[in-house]
């Protein structure tokens, strides 16, 4: 199944920054990298479409650049939402319930982790430590750090951010 999120809204001066990007790089050894983070930063993520300008213009298969995109941890092939939340965890989290946090988020929000919300609000992902563990179990949403949760706390915390 394929993942929900906020469906793709390239602009025409987004595509022309990256043909001038690729145009620009072309040229030189193990463009690929260098051209996809460039692609990321225009676009925030790597949808398919990114993708298969890349690779036309690259003229290369388009399963390369998929693969490249997957392999590093670097590239999101989905779209971040404007408040990006994180759930820690990590070991101190998930004892004290950071897993019963990241189930109630994914009910709340109608997601599952890696994923965005329809109107691109809210993305959810998990992290290994965000180095609070004596404020466990930890969330952030985006760089706002909430700690010592309990599951009837999200609903007032997501309220903030709607």
């Amino acid at each position: 199944m394929e993942k929900q999120t906020a469906s793709f809204q390239g602009t025409p001066r987004q595509e022309q920054e990256l043909l001038a990007a690729i145009q620009e790089l072309r040229g030189d050894k193990g463009c690929l990298m260098p051209i996809m983070q460039r692609a990321q930063e225009i676009y925030g993520y790597l949808p398919k479409e990114v993708q298969k300008i890349i690779a036309d213009q690259l003229e290369i298969p388009m399963e390369k650049v998929y693969g490249v995109a997957t392999f590093y941890s670097q590239f999101n092939l989905y779209p971040k939402g404007k408040y990006q939340i994180s759930v820690c965890l990590g070991t101190a989290c998930y004892v004290k319930g950071s897993g019963e946090i990241y189930n109630k988020l994914m009910e709340l929000l109608g997601i599952k982790g890696g994923e965005c919300t329809p109107d691109g609000k809210f993305s959810l992902d998990a992290c290994r430590c965000v180095g609070a563990c004596g404020l466990a179990p930890v969330m952030m949403i985006n760089e706002e750090v909430y700690g010592r949760l309990t599951v009837e706390e999200l609903p007032g915390i997501l309220e903030k951010y709607k």
